[in-house]
């Protein structure tokens, strides 16, 4: 059964166009527009302050982004009464979901206790020590307030440490709104002014002749998500990582594992399911509770630079040991057992499998990327559909001439069904989703699919 004015228009022609897809992203943008009139009175308001309403970009969403009231348990609901099953997670910080009641019982003796110390709190060594215990890679940690600043840290760590500087990166890699290898030529960019050095992910041969190609001892770091997360869930390979590992030991540079994502995929971390251990390793997001938060650790003889009786390398900052988060990380860190992470990543294979399934039986197919694709002339058997992920993390994609179009139809799609989601596909599963959640999950996808069939095949 259609449910929507325009959910007809792409099976109707024969021969199926470009036009049709951007008249039904027009009345789907409609549709959405009327429905929530007041999130965008909201936007139009904060577009009064901010540049296009807007402090965080990753949130925006065309024709406006929705407004978010409240949350409770896998629930969103916005400022116009509308409910969503949350399949966005922050971005893999809300992990716990929303409101959870043992990460609301330690803000709230946060609270009692009073903040802004401008001292040391007892918390500190315990949510530490859980850090150390769970990931084998961190002898020593240290706290920091963000994904970004954490790898911030880490490359400068590495500088430090090697007296170089260089620093090899990934195309469409993202290690924090500093540090991105999403740039483009000719365009602006605020990366940090560091010696960047841009490799193609899961390229094995390419990477080793890249960095062979460096001058001597010129390479202080390799920068790397075992997985990229927010370059669309692309996992890496076991050749991959391994091969960064010896190529890092051979020239002598630090391999920094950015987990700030990935340290959910297993509850030790995804470089040590592959079995690879980094220098330094960077965290973020769920660990501090879903509060702001981020940390770097890694070997004793690197950190140990930073211990203020002995080290040469100083790093101050007010939040780094913030009541709220130290308490909350505490709770979420204990609350998020080897069997609940399991679990979360069951459901999360499942979904994938699922949709895998859906798109092949309706003959939805081609030659899966493994890295993120920049050029599509140059890969011209991809799926037009299609999906990418370990666990709990994954990304729906579309590829070809019509894939933005796509896209945005997609995530239009999945909000009229209730789904609150990335508008790039991005999904990271939380630990109140049950598995009725992910069914009503693959049968919108599966209607979208059926909707726009000509446009995938």
């Amino acid at each position: 059964m259609d449910c929507h004015p325009w959910g007809s228009m792409a099976r109707n022609k024969a021969e199926p166009d470009q036009g049709s897809l951007q008249a039904a992203l027009s009345q789907a943008h409609e549709l959405y527009t009327k429905r929530h009139s007041a999130s965008r009175k909201n936007y139009e308001e904060a577009c009064k302050y901010m540049p296009g309403g807007n402090t965080r970009t990753v949130l925006f969403a065309n024709p406006f982004p929705l407004t978010i009231d409240s949350g409770d348990a896998c629930y969103l609901t916005t400022i116009d009464g509308t409910k969503y099953v949350d399949f966005l997670g922050e971005y893999t910080a809300a992990i716990y979901g929303h409101n959870h009641p043992e990460i609301k019982g330690a803000l709230q003796r946060a609270i009692e206790g009073g903040w802004n110390y401008g001292g040391h709190n007892k918390l500190e060594p315990q949510l530490a020590r859980l850090i150390c215990e769970r990931f084998p890679a961190i002898d020593l940690v240290r706290f920091v307030n963000s994904g970004t600043e954490a790898n911030m840290m880490a490359i400068a760590t590495a500088l430090a440490v090697t007296g170089r500087k260089k620093v090899l990166v990934f195309k469409k890699g993202y290690h924090g709104s500093t540090i991105s290898g999403r740039v483009q030529s000719g365009k602006p960019t605020i990366n940090l002014p560091h010696d960047f050095v841009l490799g193609t992910y899961n390229d094995v041969q390419g990477t080793q002749d890249l960095i062979e190609s460096l001058p001597k001892d010129s390479l202080a770091a390799i920068l790397v998500e075992p997985m990229m997360g927010s370059g669309g869930c692309f996992a890496g390979t076991a050749e991959f990582l391994t091969t960064l590992r010896r190529l890092a030991d051979e020239t002598k540079a630090l391999l920094i594992f950015d987990e700030v994502m990935t340290s959910r995929l297993d509850y030790h971390g995804l470089g040590h399911k592959m079995g690879v251990t980094p220098d330094l390793m960077t965290l973020g997001k769920w660990i501090g509770g879903g509060m702001s938060f981020g940390a770097f650790g890694g070997r004793k003889e690197i950190m140990q630079l930073y211990d203020p009786r002995t080290g040469s390398l100083e790093h101050p900052g007010t939040f780094n040991n913030n009541v709220f988060t130290m308490s909350a990380g505490i709770a979420g860190c204990s609350l998020l057992t080897p069997e609940k992470l399991q679990a979360l990543n069951t459901l999360g294979d499942s979904l994938r499998r699922q949709i895998e399934d859906a798109l092949s039986k309706r003959g939805v197919e081609g030659n899966l990327p493994i890295t993120p694709v920049t050029d599509e002339t140059q890969s011209p058997a991809l799926p037009k559909m299609f999906i990418k992920g370990v666990g709990s993390l994954n990304a729906v994609h579309f590829a070809g001439l019509d894939k933005d179009l796509l896209q945005g139809l997609f995530f239009h799609h999945m909000l009229e069904n209730g789904i609150y989601m990335a508008q790039r596909g991005f999904t990271a599963l939380n630990i109140m989703l049950m598995e009725e959640h992910v069914a009503q999950f693959v049968q919108a996808t599966e209607a979208f699919c059926d909707k726009f069939a000509s446009f995938l095949r």
